[in-house]
């Protein structure tokens, strides 16, 4: 399945993956601010978030008073971004489908920062994809600008030797809605660094469960990797802060242009 067809699926329950998803927006908008801050000073800031989805730090980004352009390979996310920032009262300076392998020039100057954030990149599912994408991000950039990406801890993952069938923890999640149950089946390819992925949200309703499976792709990047595909784009002073240090919940890399 399409990168763009996993995203187009599960753009309806995104929002249940998260125990509360508008203190998520507001959390992980606070935490990914005060990492950029110490980098490029005092804002407000052009952003573009060129993995936006369904608006987790677009709009958390937008609240915090910064210029936020938003773009995403889904256009059934890219629909439900614009709904939401409506019904919240923010106004996005653009809301686009966009695949950040083939991002379109930016307005002269460039962006102040761009994210690519909840495991975006391992989409990219070779060196050439991911060398393609950074490529196309650095030159988002204006000069001392910074790329922000989040990165699933996948030093750690391969350390296990996984192979075969993989689940993640089960989370159950109680609220005003009921309860549900939401985690990932891996099932790993033969070359023991790419993985088709399951992500299941199963929802209790009266008597009985409803289960969604949204199937995507996935490729284990290790860090060495990404900084390989960055230093070769042009970017410098590429730097890794892991969730103890940021506290981000995921590994986080800061490349500057």
């Amino acid at each position: 399945m399409s990168v763009a067809a996993f995203y187009d699926g599960l753009s309806a329950d995104y929002h249940l993956l998260f125990a509360d998803w508008d203190a998520a927006i507001t959390w992980q908008s606070r935490v990914l601010e005060a990492v950029l801050l110490p980098v490029l000073g005092p804002g407000p800031w052009t952003v573009l978030d060129a993995a936006c989805g369904i608006g987790t730090q677009a709009l958390g980004f937008a609240g915090r008073g910064h210029r936020v352009h938003a773009s995403d390979l889904s256009g059934a996310a890219v629909e439900r971004l614009r709904g939401e920032a409506r019904s919240r009262g923010l106004t996005l300076a653009s809301v686009e489908v966009a695949d950040m392998r083939t991002l379109a020039a930016p307005a002269p100057g460039g962006f102040d920062a761009v994210l690519v954030c909840d495991n975006a990149l391992p989409h990219l599912l070779d060196d050439a994809e991911l060398a393609t994408a950074c490529v196309r991000l650095r030159a988002a950039l204006r000069p001392g600008g910074v790329l922000l990406a989040t990165i699933r801890d996948y030093d750690e993952v391969l350390a296990g030797r996984p192979t075969g069938t993989t689940v993640t923890p089960v989370r159950v999640i109680d609220d005003a809605s009921g309860r549900r149950m939401v985690y990932q089946v891996w099932d790993w390819g033969a070359d023991g660094e790419r993985y088709a992925v399951t992500q299941f949200v199963v929802r209790g309703v009266p008597g009985a469960w409803t289960a969604h499976g949204h199937a995507g792709v996935y490729r284990a990047l290790r860090r060495a990797v990404v900084d390989v595909a960055l230093r070769a784009a042009g970017f410098t002073a590429v730097r890794w802060q892991m969730p103890g240090v940021s506290g981000y919940y995921q590994p986080l890399v800061l490349a500057q242009a």
